[in-house]
């Protein structure tokens, strides 16, 4: 299939307190294979940071915004200027695309019609990824949804962008509020809820480095996240059974880590069990 068959890409990039880091992420949409993309770049910074990173992508087409703080309020502002593209995506600032990354993506939907998105998986050079993701490729349910999509991997049609709308901005790094992060899971699942049809390949790989938390930073990641979980869980009226089982989950790693003298990971559960029943009782 010739490259002007394929579909165009809107990539809306929410960026912030981030100068020269953001390189990473366009040297390699440089050397995308397709390219039939626009960057939706929402600058959240106060001053000019960007510009030289801007400047160095001169092959790039790129929509420079602007939006308060906050990862669902940077994509909100985006969202209005993708009527001219196919698919839209939503790559973190310093990840990375694999050279035929949206390629793939592109053929995939053009033979599967049926398909209104597909995720993949984010994972550092070794190809190892963080939490407990998925190897099984497959259809994405309110109840796989969980640890088979994140941001950087999700790649939906416009019409189903257009159908769901904004995120919400409680949820997102930057929200203001206790639920700072989990806002793609939500988005995913109001599109589910719509009727879309999403599939998961595991193959589909987004770079991104580890981080390496302290275990202070790591408790804080715990509370965080699993606060986000139970708002989503108490947001989409998940069944008592669902809810049961992710309580469960940080109780049984909590368990396991103490059999294993890992305090660090046990405090990481524990904080996350709080977190969960935080959410669900707001």
């Amino acid at each position: 299939m010739e490259e002007h068959d394929l579909p165009s890409f809107a990539l809306v990039v929410a960026t912030v307190d981030r100068g020269d880091g953001l390189r990473i992420l366009l040297d390699s949409l440089e050397r995308q294979t397709h390219r039939r993309f626009r960057v939706l770049l929402v600058d959240q910074n106060t001053d000019d940071r960007v510009v030289p990173a801007l400047e160095a992508s001169p092959d790039l087409e790129i929509v420079r915004l602007h939006a308060p703080r906050g990862l669902s309020r940077a994509r909100n502002a985006a969202l209005p200027r993708i009527a001219d593209d196919d698919i839209v995506s939503f790559p973190d600032d310093d990840c990375a695309y694999p050279d035929d990354l949206l390629e793939r993506v592109a053929g995939r939907l053009s033979e599967r019609p049926d398909l209104d998105g597909v995720t993949g998986r984010t994972t550092d050079a070794d190809g190892r990824s963080s939490g407990r993701w998925s190897t099984e490729p497959g259809r994405l349910e309110r109840d796989t949804v969980w640890n088979r999509a994140n941001s950087a991997s999700t790649f939906l049609r416009r019409q189903v962008v257009e159908r769901v709308g904004e995120f919400d901005e409680q949820l997102g790094l930057g929200s203001g509020s206790k639920w700072s992060s989990g806002e793609e899971i939500d988005y995913l699942v109001r599109a589910l809820d719509s009727g879309a049809r999403i599939e998961f390949d595991p193959s589909l790989n987004v770079l991104h480095e580890l981080r390496t938390f302290t275990t202070e930073e790591l408790r804080a990641v715990g509370r965080r996240d699993g606060g986000s979980v139970g708002y989503i869980l108490r947001k989409h009226r998940y069944p008592p059974r669902v809810v049961a089982r992710m309580l469960v989950r940080p109780v049984g790693g909590t368990v396991v880590s103490l059999a294993r003298f890992d305090v660090a990971r046990a405090r990481f559960h524990a904080a996350t069990l709080r977190g969960r029943v935080a959410g669900l009782k707001r």
